[in-house]
């Protein structure tokens, strides 16, 4: 029958077909046997053999119908049976989607406790859980997640101080809800696309953030200034406008980020990589980039006013002209100069003491 079919015509058509069914067989049990042996049987005036013919006939004509009406029953009782399952699947899943559903709600009702640490935190962990439970819920989460770290990580205390050497400052642990919310979204589930999360215009400045995770993140107009990222997985993150001025980098992973118009002014990107970064317009002046990869990176249009390359991998790299008068330290300006670098001068051994105060 065509989908969609009304369910009243339909069933007028079901009837119709079965009364078709039953009248026909009652007619071939009636004259089969003379349709299909015809030319052997008489019309009138029966003889025994005659009769051993039709109910010969007849019999095989029951066995075809008995077996008919038994395929039919094992065909209504796999459909009845299937749609039995799709019923209960569905039922089953619009249940766990009710369930997920009233969790989350629970769980965005205690992220907005402003007066209970506790019941922020279980309400950040119950969102974790949903977003691993339903894909559909994932970005939601993450933009709560992202929204919440936003409002809650404004204005850091009144430690944050910088002690006036280029990358070191008095560093503050963040709120334990906001790390925690940090570490959720850091944990998120990989996706095709990828789900950015929102951090435009964060205020984390002097934060302790070593080791954060937050590739792919935008972090377009963030204000890192002062923050310890040391080990940060900031790849793929778009950190356009941002502030990193005297962050602390060492180690960190900065590779395909883009860090066009970004101040980067007395950070240390000790050992971190930058390959392939988007730098245009970036400010590295005082920065130190000692170890640090900086592979394909074309530095032409960045301001490098005492950058200090040293040990610094610059394999494919482009310097732009004019680097004598930048005070560059590290480097070979004459060798370097609007050419592709190879390898900035070996770096010495790190000065005791650089580590940032905690």
């Amino acid at each position: 029958m065509m989908p969609g079919m009304n369910p009243s015509l339909k069933r007028a058509v079901s009837v119709a077909a079965l009364t078709l069914a039953v009248v026909g067989y009652a007619l071939l049990l009636w004259r089969g046997p003379w349709w299909i042996d015809g030319d052997h049987l008489r019309t009138h005036d029966l003889q025994p053999a005659d009769g051993v013919v039709i109910t010969g006939v007849r019999t095989a004509l029951v066995a075809l119908g008995a077996g008919g009406l038994g395929a039919a029953g094992l065909y209504y009782t796999h459909q009845t049976l299937r749609q039995t399952r799709k019923r209960d699947a569905e039922q089953a899943e619009a249940t766990a989607e009710g369930q997920i559903n009233d969790r989350y709600v629970e769980a965005v009702k205690l992220l907005a406790h402003e007066d209970s640490l506790t019941q922020r935190l279980g309400g950040i962990y119950a969102l974790e859980r949903n977003m691993h439970d339903s894909r559909r819920d994932h970005p939601t989460v993450i933009a709560i997640l992202s929204a919440f770290v936003r409002g809650a990580a404004t204005v850091p205390p009144d430690d944050a101080e910088f002690t006036g050497d280029p990358g070191l400052w008095v560093r503050h642990r963040l709120r334990q809800d906001v790390q925690a919310a940090l570490d959720v979204i850091a944990r998120r589930p990989a996706l095709s696309p990828p789900v950015r999360p929102d951090l435009c215009a964060v205020d984390l400045r002097a934060a302790r953030l070593d080791g954060v995770c937050l590739t792919t993140a935008d972090l377009v107009d963030a204000d890192l200034t002062g923050a310890d990222l040391t080990g940060a997985d900031l790849s793929g993150a778009d950190l356009s406008g941002a502030d990193l001025s005297g962050a602390w980098l060492h180690g960190a992973n900065l590779a395909g980020a883009d860090l066009s118009g970004t101040s980067m002014d007395g950070a240390a990107l000790h050992g971190a990589r930058l390959d392939h970064a988007v730098v245009n317009g970036t400010s590295f002046a005082d920065t130190r980039l000692h170890g640090a990869s900086l592979v394909g990176v074309d530095l032409s249009n960045a301001d490098l006013l005492r950058t200090d390359f040293t040990g610094a991998d610059l394999t494919g790299a482009v310097l732009g002209e004019g680097l004598a008068d930048l005070g560059l330290v590290g480097l070979d300006p004459g060798r370097s100069s609007g050419a592709a670098a190879v390898r900035a001068v070996p770096a010495p051994p790190p000065a005791p003491g650089v580590r940032p105060i905690r």
